[in-house]
């Protein structure tokens, strides 16, 4: 029994000292390894047998086995970045620029390299560390006393000061003391001749980084000043951006983040929140109980095995809440640029910096996302697609793309320009592409069954427009405005939702009552309000508008909004639903190829709103000719590109009588 014994505590001695290995050769922190140390010592004394022993080691194997060092090289040239996302992308300049931008940057802070002064009145010795350091790659200026190094250091910032004791006017002690008040990140090595203990002794209580005697030897001041900046070095690394992509579903917000991580040479780990409501799947357990695991943000660090990878947390709009915590709250910390640095995981118990990830979170609307965590993020607006940028990325990327997956790539077909402009037009609806792929995508099945049957002997077929009807079937989709009649108490109103812009229609109607506005069609409550508002300013404007001032003791007003399966409710329906009324109660039909968008306050002006482009780009597919938005959004239209424009006429104005001409005959 007793060999057994030895032979039991000799292994577990042994499997203590390879994991010690381990924690050493992870090169981590100073804090984290100390740590780590200090848990291994403990096993040590613990039994094999208890529980705690196997959560010890589990916990100790996974801290070892996290790229606490580990880092992927950027690839800097920003014409091969910049190649690369316009080859797998059409379109998204803002993105791009984004991108683009955060490179150049980060290219700057690695060419600038460090910065050094020299501060000695011994013309010699000034120039021969000069020389030295120049050869090692520094920039190097000098100075001749304190008073010069303080005016050269007001003139730009550095990263160390190498500085003799003793000099006329400003002295080396008296010099690192102003150094240290001014500037407490620029490190001071002190240099003297007459080398005693007490002064060794005064300079490090005053914060020198170290102190060095003459004469001096080369290699001393080359490790020196090399352990010196080696802390800085994590400085001149630029921390991640925090980028979040808003846009509609199907606009590419998750393939850009693939692309962008293929661009820049990193490796890329995506994260889904949604429905995420478990606090611990962003900050982890506590390690006090068997089963606890680390965080999902962690986990996915260490699979990739790389600390500045690209990391998209994916519909960061949909994250959940209930009684187990609120995972949007744990991201606060994840996602600032000034906190991430020492993110705490509860299995971890030590700080991962964070600060070198970056992180792209997608939604598809921004008004579900907590304003705190907003904060943290810059928007980037992936807008919808216009119908020509549709075909030109079907052209490039969904057909070959769906080609290839039908098994065509022998006797590919040939999609005309027409055809899938009947595709996007009749068949398909959106502001991204998934259902013009999935369209496209049938359409090749369809051609890849009949090429088998037919012993694959038929030629590369041609796709028009009249075999898209043969294969896809009647349209799906028409323009329900342009082919719709002029009404009296309907108008056109345009709308911003999370699958991009759409048309809805306002009808009202009055009836023999007591003055009581019914109002339906499943609206929210701004929407309500805003339809009150409207009823207001028009019984208080009744003259202005030639309407009977007694109408409203007589009868009740209806107002509707069709599809009342599906809510509706935002702050910019004022002027649709002030137009349908005066319509309704001028008698004078609505344009129904006359489309508008805006909030209405009281005293008739239209204040701005949100979503211009999807708006604009559902008015086009809808047929519209004419759109009125606020006078405010000029700004937004300005930023817009012509070819959004063709063809639609666009109408800014500020109060609602500059446009009741325009939208009733």
């Amino acid at each position: 029994m007793g060999f057994f014994r030895k032979s039991e505590e000799k292994e577990h001695f042994e499997d203590l000292e390879l994991l010690r290995q381990e924690i050493l050769k992870a090169k981590m922190p100073p804090a984290a390894e100390g740590y780590a140390i200090k848990e291994l010592d403990k096993l040590g004394k613990t039994p094999v047998e208890a529980a705690e022993y196997a959560i010890g080691i589990n916990h100790l194997e996974y801290l070892a086995s996290l790229p606490w060092n580990v880092y992927t090289e950027d690839n800097l040239d920003l014409q091969h970045v910049e190649n690369v996302l316009n080859r797998e992308h059409a379109g998204l300049s803002l993105v791009k620029e984004r991108i683009l931008e955060y490179l150049a940057v980060r290219t700057l802070e690695i060419q600038r390299g460090f910065r050094i002064l020299v501060v000695d009145d011994e013309e010699i010795t000034r120039a021969n560390l000069k020389h030295i350091l120049e050869k090692e790659g520094y920039q190097v200026a000098d100075a001749a006393n304190g008073a010069e190094a303080m005016a050269e250091m007001e003139k730009g910032s550095f990263d160390l000061v190498l500085s003799d004791l003793l000099m006329l006017k400003v002295g080396g002690m008296e010099l690192l003391q102003k150094v240290k008040d001014r500037y407490p990140q620029t490190d001071v090595v002190i240099i003297t001749g007459y080398a005693t203990v007490p002064s060794a002794v005064e300079a490090l209580q005053k914060g020198a980084y170290h102190y060095l005697a003459k004469p001096l030897k080369i290699d001393e001041v080359r490790s020196t000043v090399s352990q010196a900046l080696a802390k800085k070095q994590k400085a001149h690394r630029p921390k991640g951006p925090v980028l979040c992509f808003v846009g509609p579903p199907g606009t590419g917000k998750t393939s850009l983040g693939k692309s962008i991580a293929s661009a820049m040479g990193r490796k890329f780990v995506r994260l889904a929140l949604g429905g995420m409501k478990d606090e611990a799947e962003i900050r982890g357990h506590r390690r006090s109980y068997a089963g606890a695991m680390p965080g999902r943000i962690i986990d996915a660090v260490r699979r990739v095995d790389s600390r500045n990878p690209v990391f998209m947390l994916d519909e960061i709009d949909k994250v959940g809440q209930d009684f187990r915590g609120d995972p949007a709250s744990a991201l606060l910390e994840v996602l600032d640029p000034e906190q991430n640095e020492h993110f705490l995981d509860y299995y971890l118990d030590v700080p991962f910096d964070l600060s070198g990830v970056m992180f792209i979170a997608t939604a598809n609307l921004v008004d579900p996302i907590p304003r705190p965590l907003l904060d943290r993020m810059e928007l980037l607006a992936l807008s919808g697609y216009t119908d020509e940028e549709k075909k030109r990325i079907a052209l490039e990327f969904l057909v070959p793309r769906q080609i290839q997956t039908s098994g065509l790539s022998g006797s590919p077909p040939e999609f005309t320009p027409e055809a899938l402009l009947k595709i996007i037009r009749e068949h398909t609806r959106e502001a991204g592409l998934r259902n013009l792929e999935r369209e496209i995508g049938s359409i090749c099945r369809k051609i890849a069954r009949k090429v088998l049957q037919q012993g694959r002997k038929e030629k590369s077929l041609l796709v028009t427009p009249e075999l898209v009807e043969d294969y896809l079937g009647p349209r799906k989709f028409h323009y329900e405005v342009a082919e719709a009649k002029d009404r009296i108490g309907v108008t056109t109103g345009l709308v911003w939702t999370e699958t991009g812009g759409d048309i809805v229609f306002v009808e009202a109607t009055k009836m023999k009552g007591n003055n009581k506005l019914i109002l339906t069609g499943s609206l929210g409550e701004v929407m309500q309000e805003s339809a009150q508002a409207a009823l207001s300013y028009i019984r208080s404007n009744a003259e202005r508008f030639k309407i009977d001032q007694d109408f409203f003791s007589e009868h009740d007003i209806h107002i509707h909004v069709p599809a009342g399966a599906i809510t509706k409710d935002g702050p910019s329906a004022g002027l649709t639903l002030a137009m349908a009324l005066i319509s309704l109660l001028t008698g004078r039909p609505a344009k129904r190829e006359v489309a508008m968008t805006g909030e209405l306050t009281l005293t008739g002006r239209i204040l701005p709103v949100a979503g211009i482009r999807e708006k604009l780009l559902a008015a086009r597919r809808a047929g519209v000719k004419a759109v009125v938005f606020p006078e405010k959004n000029r700004v937004d239209l300005d930023d817009l590109g012509p070819e959004i424009r063709t063809d639609i006429e666009v109408v800014l104005t500020s109060s609602v009588e500059e446009v009741v001409d325009l939208v009733l005959r």
